[in-house]
């Protein structure tokens, strides 16, 4: 592991010191807001939130990595509380991790109904999404063209929806408690309604109790028009649009509440466009595909504005929005930060770049790897996930060996 440019960065007493000043002033810089007072200036407000997320943030993260056995690379995480993460796994395992001991419980998949019909080729858990209330959580199947929605905080079944998609799931959204969408590598959005739980028993089973939960089918299955594979999704609730990215670049806006396309866009950037996140304050969708980062504001002519990757060999496989800056994860294990409002990448106090560096995590040396792959070579880890907490002051970033013929794995926390 290295953080970015951290030989001339400061000493550690220095960094502790400077960290919890900058903390300090920030609390009361957003404690005299809240409240309305005046009594700190504006420039001098600016100043000091703008020297705590460019100059401090990123020198300050450190990273815990953990031991994940030999599960194949991790896709997709989400927080469930200040201690706990949940991701999904190219071999199709679902795990909940501690992360203070790093300990791991494995939630048993959903297995689908006699009528489904899985897809060739399974490929795993892509996606991972929490209603707003966080009582529910969905997630791939045992078949990966279904959906498995379970109650929080137990994991208790719920349901399994089918019948909607042939092919894989790539990303879900949530677009209230109730409704959510689906997105799939055939092509097709499923807008699916989950009923309530109330009528789940939630009491302790005995190991001979299984379970059970129900099956259900879509409201609507929409063929995305231009769309080939979709590959993610991002909602504002607030205009009640939901962004969608195919793989061939096309980006489309669906209004929700009639689930019609009302935008439609090609980004230039057409190869390996795989992620994408939106920033509700702004109203600007981030897009994550090899050699960039597309900024898409459907409000707005020219819509599209570019952030170059500094690794552009390896693509760009995670976006996420805090505030003014994206965090971006990369397909050579690199986190980078980009300020739109400096309109560059986060600088440590020395000038130089910030950027986190990621441990070397697990590969396993098979036939595979000993027939194709080159033994002295460094395979990087691609960063397939990375999610904040709610706090903002520690990420959970996983991911694994970027070529396919690969399996190994890699998690942290960056704090």
């Amino acid at each position: 592991m290295k953080v970015g440019c951290s030989p001339c960065g400061p000493s550690n007493h220095s960094r502790e010191q400077l960290h919890v000043n900058m903390s300090k002033e920030l609390f009361l810089y957003t404690q005299r807001r809240e409240l309305g007072g005046k009594q700190v200036q504006y420039a001098n407000q600016q100043k000091i939130v703008n020297d705590y997320v460019s100059q401090v943030m990123p020198q300050l993260f450190t990273e815990k990595e953990y031991s994940l056995g030999n599960i194949n690379k991790v896709f997709t995480s989400q927080w469930l509380n200040s201690k706990q993460v949940v991701f999904g796994t190219k071999c199709n395992k679902l795990l909940v991790m501690d992360l203070n001991t790093g300990n791991m419980d494995h939630i048993p998949s959903l297995k689908s109904s006699d009528n489904s019909k899985p897809a060739r080729c399974p490929c795993g858990i892509h996606s991972i999404a929490v209603n707003p209330s966080k009582t529910l959580l969905a997630t791939g199947a045992e078949n990966t063209n279904d959906l498995a929605v379970y109650k929080l905080p137990t994991f208790d079944p719920v349901c399994v929806g089918e019948r909607a998609h042939s092919d894989w799931l790539f990303d879900i959204c949530w677009l209230d408690d109730e409704f959510l969408v689906t997105g799939s590598r055939d092509s097709r959005l499923g807008l699916w309604k989950i009923n309530g739980t109330d009528d789940i028993d939630s009491s302790p089973l005995t190991s001979l109790q299984v379970p059970e939960y129900c099956f259900t089918a879509p409201l609507l299955v929409k063929e995305c028009a231009d769309a080939r594979k979709v590959r993610a999704l991002a909602y504002h609730d607030e205009r009640k649009e939901l962004g969608v990215l195919s793989l061939n670049a096309y980006f489309h806006i669906l209004d929700v509440e009639c689930f019609k396309l009302v935008y439609n866009l090609k980004v230039q950037n057409c190869k390996e466009n795989v992620c994408m996140c939106v920033s509700k304050e702004k109203t600007l969708y981030a897009i994550g595909s090899q050699s960039h980062v597309n900024l898409v504001d459907p409000r707005s002519k020219p819509a599209v504005s570019k952030i170059a990757s500094k690794f552009p060999r390896g693509g760009i496989r995670s976006v996420s929005f805090r505030g003014d800056v994206i965090t971006i994860g990369t397909g050579t294990g690199h986190i980078l930060f980009f300020d739109l409002k400096a309109g560059k990448y986060l600088e440590s106090s020395c000038g130089h770049s910030c950027s986190l560096v990621l441990g070397k995590g697990w590969m396993l040396h098979d036939d595979s790897f000993l027939e194709f792959f080159t033994h002295h070579q460094e395979y990087p880890n691609a960063i397939y996930t990375h999610q904040y907490d709610d706090t903002g002051t520690r990420m959970f970033v996983a991911g694994g060996p970027l070529p396919a013929g690969l399996w190994g794995n890699y998690a942290g926390l960056w704090s």
